[in-house]
């Protein structure tokens, strides 16, 4: 018969033990896995405040800064190790230094290893400097170690720096107890206080630059996901009005096909069945442009019952604007024409939001309106002054919707805009919207 299985063996794990494991699998990670992995020390950035500012070549060096910080942090603990190591002298005394001083260059290339370095090195600096009173870290190995501790946090995360505070905790209660007998002296105290302050500093930073990056990432995430719904809503505001644009004139030419041949007196057998085909075609391209066109519309939305404005209402809504406070002036060029109805409506709708937005970002400024019919198409250019110092109303912050509108317009009847501020301190947009001599035949 098979052997039955532990009872244990499938009963779940408390969590205290899940917990003790996940700690030692922590400890394994941060600091036995690849410990000497060879890491060098990046070049700090210097594109902030004060380092952007440098001329050219002191930029470059400055780049270097936490390299030489290092550096000098090893000098001082070479310094540190030598003086601590006079009962041997000579030789001794260079490697004392070097003993204190190696673990901190090697935090420019192998942090972590640089703290197992750190831990084997001190004890035999206590050594070679037994007749110094402090134990068990020499000022050498004092500064040593906790430079190592501090670099190494700055290069890892807090919970390395956590395990490597804990691990010189072990080691200066077991060195006091086990083998500190015959020292009065200990700074095992003064240690794990002034590292714990250090620690502490480096993991609070830690967490703050993650939450400003955090925070930067999802700004940005979250502003260009604003931009595209902005793109969509506007696209789909424009689809609503052509689609309503495009099914008035479609209907219009299908009631017409089905009303012409009943004008005249015994029309043709031919001519009946054109109308009829016309009408057909019609109605078929209506459905089509309906079912298409018709998946963008809210539930809540209402086709509007008058037809969609043109340039021809632009009086009107320059008589509205100047009723809400704007002096605006209007200069047509050329010869004035009817254009297809998307563009009518495209320059009627780029000129509202220009004026819309003189009104919200530049209260008590005067605008001009100039409409450009020239032979290849319609220009158009909406230009206001700057803010008069006396204007008592205060500008409203804009998120740049109204220019993704007018430039989603433009680009989807191939044309061409620039808007941006002007020498006087106003703001200017400018449009030219393509028309060819095929889309005026067609329209006619």
């Amino acid at each position: 018969m098979p052997t039955p299985p532990p009872a244990d063996a499938g009963a779940p794990r408390s969590p205290e033990y899940r917990l003790a494991m996940d700690a030692l699998g922590g400890l394994r990670q941060d600091l036995f896995h690849d410990a000497f992995a060879y890491r060098p020390l990046p070049r700090m950035a210097t594109d902030g405040p004060m380092t952007r500012r440098l001329p050219g070549r002191l930029r470059t060096y400055a780049g270097r800064l936490p390299h030489a910080v290092v550096v000098a942090a090893a000098l001082v603990a070479f310094w540190g190790g030598s003086m601590a190591s006079g009962v041997y002298g000579g030789a001794f005394v260079a490697l004392a230094g070097l003993l204190s001083a190696i673990p901190v260059l090697a935090t420019l290339v192998r942090p972590v290893g640089a703290f197992w370095m750190s831990m084997a090195a001190t004890p035999v600096a206590a050594v070679l400097g037994s007749s110094w009173g402090d134990w068990p870290w020499l000022p050498g190995a004092f500064i040593c170690h906790l430079t190592v501790l501090v670099v190494v946090a700055i290069r890892t995360r807090p919970r390395t720096a956590a395990w490597m505070w804990a691990l010189t905790a072990v080691y200066g209660f077991f060195t006091e107890s086990v083998l500190g007998g015959g020292h009065y002296t200990t700074n095992s105290a003064p240690m794990l206080v002034f590292s714990a302050l250090a620690l502490l500093t480096v993991s609070v930073w830690h967490v703050r630059r993650d939450a400003r990056q955090e925070v930067t990432a999802q700004r940005t995430v979250t502003e260009h996901e604003r931009s595209r719904r902005t793109l969509l809503e506007e696209r789909t505001t424009i689809a609503r009005e052509l689609h309503d644009v495009v099914a008035h004139h479609m209907s219009v030419v299908a009631i017409q096909a089905e009303a012409a041949p009943y004008r005249v007196e015994n029309p043709p057998e031919e001519l009946e069945r054109a109308f009829a085909t016309i009408r057909e075609n019609a109605v078929a391209a209506l459905t089509e442009l309906r079912r298409v066109l018709g998946v963008v519309r809210a539930e809540d939305y209402e086709a509007p019952d008058a037809p969609q404005p043109t340039l021809a209402d632009l009086d009107a809504l320059l008589a509205n604007v100047r009723d809400a406070g704007l002096t605006v002036d209007k200069a047509v060029t050329g010869a004035v024409r009817e254009l297809p109805p998307g563009v009518e409506l495209s320059a009627y709708r780029i000129v509202q939001e220009a004026l819309s937005n003189t009104l919200r970002h530049a209260p008590g400024a005067t605008a001009r309106v100039e409409i450009s019919y020239v032979l290849g198409g319609l220009g158009l250019r909406v230009v206001n002054g700057p803010i008069p110092p006396s204007s008592l109303v205060k500008p409203s912050p804009g998120a740049g919707h109204g220019i993704t509108g007018m430039r989603e317009r433009v680009s989807m009847l191939n044309g061409e805009m620039t808007a941006g501020p002007v020498a006087n301190g106003g703001y200017e947009v400018s449009v030219f919207l393509p028309v060819t001599a095929a889309q005026l035949e067609g329209d006619a």
